[in-house]
């Protein structure tokens, strides 16, 4: 089926429509065209490139594929041993320490409060069985009102424990959030080529679910902790003989805490790795869902899923398991401590007169210690694996961030004046460890010249711009536009002055109107002056919102040519001295790309333009042609004149292209 204007053009089998002679077999024409010269301009090399490259030796080869930035995704790195006090610090400070000495302050003062009121309730029960020894002077009403008194004070200590609480909780993500998606924002581009997407959401989705989460875990710890301490202090008062038993109960509990959190602590760690996996993979799945189904690659997509699962299941199964081990041996301590606890309570009461009341205290709260120690080294082996989480935003803090934004003094109001651009011995790698990808090229554009760059896959031609962009820094040498040097202003500044149509157009979840000018520099009309300049008036005119059309995420709403002619539109609007084409109509039909070019060379008559050209014929009007070779400048010239050396590399994929097409 063929489409045209929202109406079927024609229909029928391929080569029906190949004998038709009709709107398909044009198609098909400029499609075939458009592939012979892209290949002739980018993949076929000349015979003297070609010797160039045989040239190279074995050492020269081996020095650009080894090393360590030879490897683009690095392994993710599990940390080993205990996790730092840096990190502990870390995640106070975020917590900000008002906030945490008002939470433990109170919290102990509650749970002072709570065994006093224990005390007394102790003392009421003594003066009722011991009236007639001792009489007591005070009365039922006063003992009701103390104890109503302590029962209220507990409550107003533990609503400001849990206030200090919330605003450490809150305080605590978000000064352990706002870091993270700052440094995430002014990494460089060379983090993300070699960080997958799953560990960055690895880290913005679970482990901060856990940061969001450890506060509680530390409210329940210290809970526990405070309650032991008092069980422990309530038990030695009323049964001081306890004392003899505390200790070795001590070293055991402290034993089983030694062995088991350094194990639960690493397999959490390895429970974080395996997972950035699982979500790296969900990511592609969802964004290749329909190329996994056209090549019948569910089952093997299906089985790297499964492999990937099964590594991170075992973690959570010796995570599991790690927890029945240890509930195991926190029962057989604590069914010991409340044996000690009975015992020494029994003979206190009969060797030490100890009274009924102390001695029912005594042994009831012993019966709750067991659940309470459990609790107690359960959560202090969970903040002890949660902490890893803040230990892994730690690691993307401390990202090395791209250059300042905006630096003071920053260049001349209206520069660049003419767009003038010189590269100076200029070297660029994507990484440390990576080979050159610009080698030493010296070049003086001119301002207002249309500059058409070609190579061959590789050879350097997009490496230019993103030099140009500042997306890359320099290995050595610098960049100066119209006097002025890149390198010494701030990366907004910079870029705000270039206008770009990339190959593949990218657009946003939004309006029409803010993708066109998405900081409300333009008026209505001219954002409409500009869609008529690219020909996409009529469509937007036809939409019921007008400019408010909604576009979707990455313009999926619309086609593939009517987004770069938004991406036209955008340029248009912002105008400049300076505008790059990254083989903007590469993706695009012929007519798509005649727009193009025509409303470039109408509205940018003075501006500097830098065109990577996938068609020869798009740039054989330009004023220089520019052509790369393995990151070096290999001819930089008119058209004419390159044309009229027979053995310069224009020339010759000029002539390789013409004997293509003529041969088909």
């Amino acid at each position: 089926m063929v489409p045209k204007f929202s109406l079927l053009a024609e229909q029928g089998t391929y080569s029906e429509l190949k004998k038709k002679q009709g709107l398909f077999s044009k198609l098909l024409e400029e499609m075939n065209s458009q592939r012979r010269q892209s290949e002739n301009a980018e993949e076929e090399e000349p015979a003297s490139v070609r010797k160039r490259k045989s040239t190279m030796t074995v050492d020269e080869k081996s020095k650009d594929g080894d090393g360590q930035g030879a490897k683009l995704v690095q392994k993710e790195q599990v940390m080993m041993g205990r996790v730092k006090k840096s990190v502990y610090v870390m995640y106070f400070k975020a917590m900000r320490l008002i906030n945490a000495i008002g939470f433990f302050g109170f919290f102990l003062a509650h749970y002072a409060a709570t065994m006093l009121r224990s005390m007394w309730l102790s003392d009421w029960s003594n003066d009722n069985t011991l009236r007639v020894e001792r009489p007591s002077n005070l009365t039922v009403e006063t003992r009701l009102v103390v104890y109503g008194a302590i029962g209220g004070f507990e409550v107003i200590l533990l609503l400001l424990t849990f206030i200090f609480l919330t605003l450490g909780t809150v305080r605590a993500s978000y000064g352990l959030h706002a870091p993270l998606i700052g440094a995430l924002l002014r990494a460089p581009i060379g983090f993300f080529d070699v960080t997958p997407i799953g560990r960055i959401i690895n880290r913005l989705a679970r482990d901060l679910d856990v940061i969001d989460k450890m506060a509680d875990s530390l409210r329940q710890l210290t809970q526990s902790m405070l309650h032991v301490l008092m069980i422990l202090v309530l038990v030695s008062f009323s049964t001081p003989i306890f004392l003899l038993a505390a200790p070795p109960l001590i070293i055991g509990y402290y034993l089983v805490m030694k062995y088991f959190i350094p194990t639960a602590r690493q397999i959490k760690r390895m429970e974080s790795v395996n997972r950035s996996p699982i979500l790296s993979l969900f990511g592609e799945v969802i964004q290749g869902v329909s190329s996994i189904r056209a090549f019948g690659k569910t089952s093997v997509v299906r089985q790297q899923m499964m492999h990937r699962v099964d590594r991170f299941i075992r973690c959570r199964y010796m995570t599991v398991s790690g927890n029945r081990w240890l509930a195991t041996r926190l029962e057989l301590l604590g069914n010991t401590t409340v044996f000690f606890a009975s015992l020494c309570g029994t003979l206190s009461a009969k060797y030490f007169d100890l009274s009924p009341g102390m001695v029912g205290l005594s042994v009831s709260y012993a019966l709750t210690i067991t659940e309470v120690l459990n609790m107690a080294v359960r959560m202090l082996s969970e903040i002890e694996t949660n902490i890893v989480s803040v230990e892994r935003v730690k690691e993307y803090h401390n990202i090395p961030p791209e250059a300042d934004w905006v630096t003071e003094p920053g260049p001349r109001r209206d520069w660049p004046e003419n767009g003038a651009i010189s590269l100076h011995q200029y070297e660029m790698r994507y990484r440390d460890g990576l080979p050159l990808v610009l080698k030493g090229i010296d070049l003086e554009i001119d301002g207002g010249l249309k500059i058409g760059i070609i190579g061959r896959t590789g050879s350097g031609k997009s490496s230019l711009t993103l030099a140009l962009l500042r997306m890359i820094e320099a290995a050595n040498g610098y960049i100066e536009i119209d006097g002025t040097r890149t390198d010494q202003i701030g990366l907004h500044q910079l870029r705000e002055k270039i206008a770009i149509i990339p190959q593949e157009p990218v657009l946003f979840s939004g309006t029409l109107r803010f993708n066109l000018d998405p900081f409300n520099r333009h008026s209505d009309e001219q954002i409409w002056k500009a869609l008529d300049s690219c020909q996409l008036k009529a469509f937007v005119s036809s939409q019921s919102d007008k400019l408010d059309f909604h576009v979707s995420e990455g313009g999926k709403n619309m086609s593939v040519g009517e987004r770069q002619l938004l991406c036209l539109g955008r340029a248009i609007l912002r105008g400049g001295k300076l505008l790059i084409l990254d083989e903007a109509t590469a993706s695009v039909d012929v007519a798509t790309d005649a727009v193009v070019q025509s409303a470039v060379r109408k509205h940018f008559p003075t501006t500097t333009i830098l065109a990577i050209a996938h068609r020869l014929d798009t740039v054989a009007d330009y004023d220089r042609i520019l052509v790369m070779d393995d990151g070096r400048v290999a001819e930089f010239d008119s058209p004419a004149v390159l044309l009229q050396n027979k053995s310069s590399l224009y020339s010759q994929l000029v002539d390789r292209s013409k004997r293509s097409i003529i041969s088909s």
